[in-house]
C-alpha cells in the first residue's frame, strides 16, 4: 500500500507507536504532519525521516491535553489537506480512583477522548467530501473490560473503541476508512509514564502494532477494529463467556502501581 502525495497527521509522534507510524507512512510515500509536546524529539524524527525518504515533514509542538488544542492544531495546519489521521496521543495512570489527582484526570480524559473526537470531526468531513481518507484511532485491549487501578484509562479507551466502530458504520459507502486499533502491553514509554507495570508477561514489540494496522487497512473491506496479537485477540473474545465479576477481578491484578513496590 502506497500513500504517495497524501498527507498523514500523526499525534503523539515523539516516541513509541506514533514515531513508528510516522516512519512507516513516510516509507510508503506519505508527507507528514507530526505533533507532540516534545518538540526536540519531533525535530530529530523529522531529520531522520528526511534523510531516508523524499517526503515533506511538518513539525508542530503542541500539548493536546487542553480543551481547545484540537481547534488550535487545525488552525496551525491551515489549508493543508489531511488525507490520513492517526489519533495516537494518549496516556494512562495506574492508581485507585480515590487517589487520583483531578488535574491529571482531566488532562487524561481531554487527551484520550475530547481531543481525539474533535480532531476526527474536524478532518473527517473533508475526507468524506473527497470520498477518500483514512482514520486510525489508537484504542487498547483495555477497552474491552473495566480495569481496577486503571479505571479512567480503560473507560477512555472503551469510548475510543465504541466511537470509532460507530464512525466506521457511518462511513460505509464512502471511500473513507475508520479503524480502531487496540494494542495490548507494548514496549513503549507507556508504563513509565503511567507509574506502574504489568504483572508478568512480556511487552510486545511496536512493530506488531504497525503490522496489524496495515494488514487491516489492506483488506478489501477494512474491519472496524483490530486487536494486536493472537493472545490478545483470544482473551478479548473469551471475555464474552466469562462472568463480568471474574473479568474485573482478574483485570485488577494485571496492572500494578510502582508505589505498591516501593
Amino acid at each position: 500500500m502506497r500513500y504517495n502525495n497524501q498527507t498523514a497527521l500523526i499525534t503523539g509522534a515523539s516516541s513509541g507507536i506514533g514515531d513508528a507510524f510516522a516512519r512507516e507512512f513516510a516509507a510508503r510515500g506519505a508527507n507528514l504532519i507530526i505533533v507532540a509536546r516534545r518538540g526536540d524529539r519531533l525535530e530529530k524524527l523529522a531529520k531522520d525521516i528526511r534523510a531516508l525518504h523524499s517526503v515533506e515533514v511538518t513539525v508542530i509542538e503542541s500539548d493536546l491535553s487542553t480543551p481547545d488544542s484540537a481547534a488550535q492544531l487545525a488552525k496551525k495546519i491551515g489549508s493543508t489537506q489531511v488525507d490520513i489521521l492517526v489519533n495516537n496521543a494518549g496516556f494512562g495512570h495506574i492508581g485507585r480512583v480515590a487517589e487520583e489527582d483531578l488535574t491529571l484526570l482531566t488532562e487524561e480524559i481531554t487527551l484520550n477522548v475530547l481531543t481525539l473526537t474533535q480532531l476526527t470531526t474536524l478532518f473527517v468531513a473533508g475526507m468524506v467530501a473527497r470520498n477518500t481518507g483514512t482514520i486510525i484511532n489508537v484504542a487498547s485491549t483495555a477497552a474491552y473490560q473495566p480495569i481496577p487501578n486503571m479505571a479512567i484509562y480503560a473507560a477512555t479507551k472503551a469510548y475510543v473503541l465504541s466511537f470509532t466502530e460507530a464512525l466506521w458504520g457511518e462511513l460505509e459507502g464512502t471511500g473513507v476508512t475508520a479503524l480502531a486499533l487496540s494494542p495490548g502491553g507494548t514496549a513503549t514509554e507507556f508504563f513509565e509514564v503511567a507509574g506502574g507495570r504489568v504483572a508478568g508477561g512480556a511487552l510486545a514489540p511496536i512493530s506488531d502494532v504497525i503490522d496489524t494496522a496495515f494488514d487491516a487497512l489492506a483488506k478489501k473491506k477494512s474491519p472496524p477494529s483490530a486487536v494486536v496479537g493472537k493472545s490478545s485477540r483470544v482473551m478479548t473474545g473469551l471475555q464474552r463467556f466469562v462472568p463480568r465479576t471474574t473479568i474485573i477481578r482478574l483485570a485488577g491484578r494485571i496492572f500494578m502501581s510502582n508505589k505498591s513496590n516501593a
